[in-house]
């Protein structure tokens, strides 16, 4: 219990600190608030593996795609990879619920670093307009988009079929999906306390290549996702 307390005030200082550090970088070019990001990421691998003592073991580096454009699909356990996959990948520009944007300085931050808000309710099959959006952000950014096929945090062990929304952007970017599997909800679950002396691990998975059916395309992001979930929890 005074762990968890610890770990939390001691989090979320510093995310509160760097974020007004980074304050006067709103005004200036996007790459100086991207620094910001990833000091966050590296804040919170901290905190992990300092107050909690557990370990984070990053699986698959091969599988890292270098010079051409490609998504990732990863899973949602934790508030953990929002942060921390920031140190892994360039600056991921990630698809967020509208009302995080409207959150003070942090909300500011998000919107400046390209972040592409969605109204949960209104991402339909006839929603091609917000995809035609995210198409030409991606096309235009060196930056490459991360999902949550899973579409919120989920608890360790559950299974919840992959919303379609996943196929419909694979289809419309038409380039490689890059699959990350991540086991933290065992070390910081969506609810409760936090767990100690354990190992949070990120594999990075073999990746899918474009010109797949959307079925085919979640079918198999699906199974290998799980799968490797399997191995790892």
């Amino acid at each position: 219990m005074i762990r968890n307390l610890i770990f939390s005030i001691s989090f979320f200082t510093g995310i509160i600190i760097i974020s007004l550090f980074f304050l006067p970088a709103l005004f200036l070019p996007r790459r100086i608030v991207l620094y910001g990001g990833k000091l966050m990421g590296y804040w919170s691998g901290f905190c992990v593996k300092f107050f909690l003592s557990n370990q984070i073991e990053i699986k698959g580096k091969e599988n890292l795609i270098k010079n051409k454009k490609f998504f990732i699909a990863a899973s949602h356990q934790s508030m953990f990879e929002t942060f921390y996959l920031q140190t892994i990948f360039n600056s991921p520009i990630f698809i967020l619920k509208k009302e995080l944007l409207l959150i003070p300085i942090f909300g500011w931050y998000l919107k400046k670093i390209g972040s592409i808000p969605i109204q949960r309710n209104k991402f339909t099959k006839d929603n091609l307009g917000f995809l035609d959006g995210v198409f030409e952000i991606i096309k235009n950014s060196e930056q490459p988009l991360i999902i949550f096929p899973q579409g919120t945090r989920v608890l360790p062990l559950e299974r919840p079929p992959f919303k379609k929304g996943a196929s419909r952007i694979y289809e419309k970017l038409n380039i490689t999906c890059l699959p990350v599997a991540i086991n933290s909800g065992f070390v910081w679950p969506k609810k409760g306390r936090k767990f100690c002396k354990k190992t949070i691990t990120i594999s990075i998975l073999k990746p899918i290549e474009a010109g797949l059916s959307k079925e085919e395309f979640i079918k198999i992001l699906e199974k290998s996702i799980y799968t490797e979930l399997d191995l790892i929890n």
